[in-house]
Order: structure tokens, then C-alpha cells, then sequence
């Protein structure tokens, strides 16, 4: 299949099953990789997700975002804007939660038409700009135009 037949829209309730069952799925990849830092999937767990990610459709300070294809949920972003942190020893920033596409629909563009939507909307509703790659890693957002320290060894 090719890029025109994905759309990425706002999710919706309806959607919550769809996103509970990736979220789910996130859960599983997570506890795999490290199951001594992340909780296991239960029979329970896609349900529980999509509740708690109903819980954040009304959010003023979210995006989640639907990649849709023929109908179908595939893929979807959750990501908010932050105050500061002083954990993280950071200002306010856009912040990407979650990115998950469903394992037949990779490889194809959908995560990155996913991540490109969501860093445009949550740029707007941050007032902020992004980039990819800070000093320390990692994507950030910072309210004024930033020029990152030259990478080159002197």
C-alpha cells in the first residue's frame, strides 16, 4: 500500500479500542526490552490504555493524533506541552509519550507522517520550534529561535 490511502487526524472516541490495543502493544515491546523497568501487559492492559487515553482527548495541553487507513486505526502519537521541570532541569517543552504503528503498517512512512503531524501541532500549541538532535540527544523545543553548539571537535 502506498502513503496516499494513510490520514492522520485528531483521534476520537471512537478510536479508543484501536489506540488501547497499540497502546497495549507498546506495553508488551517495553516489558520485553526491560522487564525489570516497565510494568507487563495484563488481559486488562488494552483496555485500561485506551480509557486512560480517553481521558485525554478534552486535554488542551495534548495531541494524540490517528494514522487511519481504510478505515482502521494503524498508528497513533501522544504527545503534550510541559511547564517547567526541574527534574529534567528544563523550561517548558513539546514532549512525544507515545509513537506506535501497528507491525503490519511499518516500514511503509506511517510513523514519521505520525511524528511530522504531531511535532506541527504541538509546535503550534507550544509556541515553539523544534529540533532533532540536542547536544545531549533527543528532540526539544525552546520558545526562541535556537542555534545548537557547533558539534566540532577544536
Amino acid at each position: 500500500m502506498s502513503l496516499p490511502d494513510v490520514s492522520i487526524r485528531p483521534a476520537a472516541p471512537g478510536d479508543l479500542e484501536a489506540m488501547g490495543r497499540l497502546g497495549a502493544l507498546l506495553v508488551r515491546v517495553h516489558h520485553e526490552l526491560d522487564p525489570d523497568r516497565f510494568i507487563a501487559a495484563t488481559p486488562q492492559t488494552a483496555h485500561g490504555y485506551g480509557s486512560f487515553l480517553g481521558t485525554q482527548l478534552k486535554e488542551t495541553n495534548i495531541v494524540l493524533l490517528v494514522a487511519e487507513r481504510d478505515g482502521q486505526v494503524v498508528g497513533y502519537t501522544y504527545a503534550g506541552v510541559e511547564g517547567y521541570d526541574y527534574m529534567s532541569l528544563r523550561g517548558p517543552a513539546g514532549v512525544l509519550y507515545d509513537i506506535v504503528v501497528d507491525p503490519a503498517h511499518r516500514g511503509q512512512g506511517v510513523g514519521r507522517m505520525l511524528l511530522d503531524a504531531t511535532l506541527a501541532r504541538i509546535s503550534h500549541r507550544a509556541g515553539c520550534l523544534w529540533g532533532a538532535g540536542s547536544p545531549e540527544r533527543g528532540v526539544w523545543c525552546t520558545a526562541t529561535p535556537f542555534s545548537p553548539p557547533s558539534l566540532a571537535q577544536g
